[in-house]
């Protein structure tokens, strides 16, 4: 058996930079473990996997776009929602299959999402909001992360806040009791100001077996609502400060985020399994 692959680095401006992530297209879905295997082989923080989706009865949200069944893993689990492979799928699909389209859509363990593409570019994708609720910061997390924190947050992930945007940068955190944690993962976050940019983040995971994302979508579905009521605004431009960095464009709409920005091809190959 023969799988395209096809690395791309998302919410890149240029070339390393962004999140990579590995976008296998199938004929048909594979059993779970060969999906975790490939991933564990690509060794990114994360490999879309999409099947074409079958008429099931069930009417996608638009029937006249191309719509897929969409899987995430790590290599470590399969994870309910990634930003970054989606976009790096979308981008494939875009690019290689439906260069007409304006739209594309996906059946996910998230419910349906829609990825929108521009013309000058950048491809928006419509996801839920997850907001955060506000809880006691754990001084044992405090530590590990080695800086002061001002508040602490519950969604999906850990959300603390630091006193500027510097201190993010900078933060050399304890990632093996990050790494310990009962949660996907821990975001540490604080206002843009100096920055040109409205707020800025980073993401360590926990049991999602990454050490540290280089750009996190599924993140922003919760940092989202938080600086929105934060600002006071809902439209705002966020950069996470990993190593590699990436530019997010968001835009809180009630109970949905829609998260911008741009996809750089890095790498195009097959893989080849035993059939």
């Amino acid at each position: 058996m023969r799988i395209p692959l096809v690395q791309i680095d998302a919410f890149a401006d240029s070339l390393f930079e962004g999140n990579p992530a590995a976008v296998m297209p199938l004929d048909r879905w594979l059993p779970d473990d060969v999906l975790q295997k490939l991933a564990l082989e690509n060794n990114l923080s994360e490999t879309a996997f999409l099947v074409r989706r079958q008429d099931d009865g069930e009417v996608p949200p638009n029937p006249d776009a191309p719509a897929y069944e969409l899987r995430w893993f790590t290599p470590a689990i399969e994870v309910d929602l990634c930003g970054h492979a989606t976009l790096a799928a979308s981008s494939y699909l875009f690019d290689d299959v439906h260069n007409d389209a304006e739209t594309v859509q996906f059946s996910t363990r998230s419910g349906w999402l829609t990825v929108a593409r521009s013309d000058d570019g950048p491809l928006t994708m419509d996801f839920p909001a997850e907001p955060p609720v506000r809880t006691e910061i754990d001084p044992i997390i405090a530590r590990a992360l080695g800086a002061d924190v001002l508040e602490a947050h519950r969604a999906t992930d850990l959300i603390y806040i630091l006193k500027d945007a510097e201190t993010v940068r900078n933060l050399t955190p304890d990632r093996n009791v990050l790494a310990s944690l009962p949660v996907r993962g821990v975001a540490v976050t604080a206002s843009g100001e100096g920055t040109g940019f409205n707020f800025v983040s980073r993401w360590f995971g926990a049991q999602a077996g990454i050490p540290e994302d280089p750009v996190t979508g599924s993140a922003h579905c919760q940092l989202a609502p938080l600086w929105a009521e934060r600002l006071g605004r809902t439209e705002m431009t966020a950069r996470q400060v990993s190593p590699r960095g990436g530019t997010v464009a968001v835009r809180l709409a009630g109970d949905r985020v829609f998260l911008s920005g741009r996809c750089v091809r890095y790498l195009e190959g097959t893989v080849v399994l035993p059939d």
